[in-house]
């Protein structure tokens, strides 16, 4: 019996992106927890470990020039330098060490992230926006959060329809009125994606081959 699906195609993309106090990483976490295939990929970062942080677990703590080198290296699929004055990156090595081992891989970075990253991941990043339910819920969940001052919520308030201007950059948008509701649509979004010919096509044709030859034997 030819036992097509335990072949391995390469690895995919699944890049997610929202306003802040739309939800993405509780909805990542949630996609993690029913996918064990999907991969979280650590970024590397200029910025101090948090308490409880742990170095190559949260993030790769490293120096400024130390980032500087991967800069000059095209080490990273994506960098930025934050408006607060530290800088993150995506470490080419440590997103294809899954994708060359067929494990598709989750980013909840930017659209200035997916920009950077889509010449470079030769047509293999799927890109979803998540837009709010309204305005008036981003900032209750801000709030909720409990977490930051006013004034960085406000900060964050003023940025939210900047960011949902390049919504239709995406290839997906949906919006998040229920949890469970968009942990099923991106789930959707995935299964589909992981099916698509274009990314299986070297091993159908295998396969097929060996159907013809199995055929021919007969």
């Amino acid at each position: 019996m030819i036992d097509f699906t335990a072949q391995k195609r390469k690895g995919i993309i699944f890049l997610i992106d929202a306003p802040s106090g739309t939800g993405k990483g509780t909805v990542i976490k949630e996609l993690m927890k029913k996918d064990n295939s999907l991969k979280f990929s650590v970024s590397a970062t200029t910025r101090t470990p948090r308490e409880g942080e742990v170095d190559g677990v949260d993030y790769y703590f490293i120096s400024d020039e130390q980032y500087d080198k991967y800069v000059k290296e095209d080490a990273f699929y994506e960098y930025v330098d934050s408006q607060y004055g530290k800088r993150y990156g995506t470490l080419r090595r440590e997103v294809d060490k899954f994708l060359d081992n067929g494990q598709d891989v989750i980013f909840d970075i930017d659209w200035m992230g997916a920009r950077q990253m889509k010449p470079k991941v030769a047509g293999n990043l799927v890109t979803v926006y998540m837009l709010p339910p309204s305005i008036a819920e981003v900032k209750k969940r801000l709030q909720n959060r409990g977490t930051d001052s006013d004034e960085v919520i406000n900060s964050r308030m003023a940025m939210v329809m900047d960011k949902i201007s390049h919504w239709n950059e995406f290839d997906y948008v949906i919006v998040n009125d229920s949890l469970p509701k968009t942990v099923s649509e991106i789930e959707n979004i995935i299964a589909c994606e992981r099916m698509k010919r274009q990314r299986n096509e070297t091993l159908i044709n295998d396969f097929v081959a060996a159907l013809t030859e199995e055929f021919e034997a007969k």
